[in-house]
């Protein structure tokens, strides 16, 4: 392999890397004809990942048949950062995302005419339905592919070559996947997004949850309501909607609205 192709592909890493801090990555290694992944899960912080001889194993398995994934790691939630596969991408479409305060961190080209975009909408974890929520927005103003619009969706990491034999230049060779946009910001339209994935999810749980409230709880022949039996409704719709499990940072004005709400349709 020659250094100057080296050095390219850890550039390109690096420049990915520090658009979209985070403290660990998980990669995955998916061989182009068999579809299946390369044992063994590896998951590394951005030192390891930007190492070298790491830079040196993955361009072998790259040169294999392997493409090469990434995902910012955070357990059982999402980093923080949206990804959105853009496989017919408009010309306009990175100048519409920052007018709508869409900035990607990161813009990848991954063939010609099919695009990837990272937004970061969080600087602390997020909730896989909230994460899920907001992917789906973004493909859907967009028109990015709504298969890929899970929580832990991967994406590719830059300075490698795209595997699929359907994306083969016309003189047969594997294109290079591209950084076109390399900024370490958060999205200024974020926190809107995240109000507006939650105020989602809240109208999937009305449709759920039962029509009535439970018997005695609002039926108070006896007199006005007390503060113990309004912070008993509170407590029970609280855990009917699972609020506390679904969402590390509650917004208590949300959940205030989507109360009155489900109350008003009971009278």
């Amino acid at each position: 392999m020659s250094s100057r192709g080296f050095f390219l592909t850890w550039n390109a890493v690096r420049r990915q890397l520090a658009a979209m801090p985070n403290d660990f990555y998980f990669v995955r290694l998916i061989h182009r004809l068999t579809r299946k992944p390369c044992p063994g899960e590896r998951i590394w912080d951005a030192g390891q990942l930007a190492r070298g001889s790491v830079v040196r194993f993955l361009r072998a398995r790259n040169l294999q048949g392997h493409d090469i994934y990434l995902l910012p790691y955070a357990e059982y939630r999402n980093a923080g950062y949206i990804l959105l596969d853009l496989d017919h991408a408009a010309p306009e479409v990175l100048s519409l995302m920052r007018t709508n305060g869409h900035e990607p961190c990161v813009m990848l080209q991954t063939s010609p005419g099919h695009l990837q975009a990272w937004i970061r909408v969080s600087t602390t974890p997020l909730e896989p339905a909230v994460a899920t929520s907001v992917t789906k927005q973004l493909a859907h103003t967009y028109g990015g592919d709504l298969a890929s619009t899970d929580w832990r969706h991967l994406g590719r990491l830059a300075g490698f070559t795209n595997q699929k034999l359907a994306r083969r230049t016309p003189s047969g060779s594997a294109p290079w996947v591209k950084v076109l946009e390399a900024r370490n910001i958060l999205a200024s339209a974020a926190q809107d997004l995240l109000r507006s994935a939650m105020q989602a999810l809240a109208q999937q749980s009305l449709a759920a949850a039962p029509h009535r409230i439970d018997s005695g709880l609002h039926d108070n022949k006896e007199g006005p309501m007390t503060v113990q039996g309004a912070a008993r409704i509170y407590r029970t719709w609280m855990m009917r909607w699972h609020i506390q499990e679904r969402f590390s940072q509650i917004d208590w004005s949300i959940v205030d609205l989507w109360l009155a709400r489900n109350l008003l349709t009971l009278h």
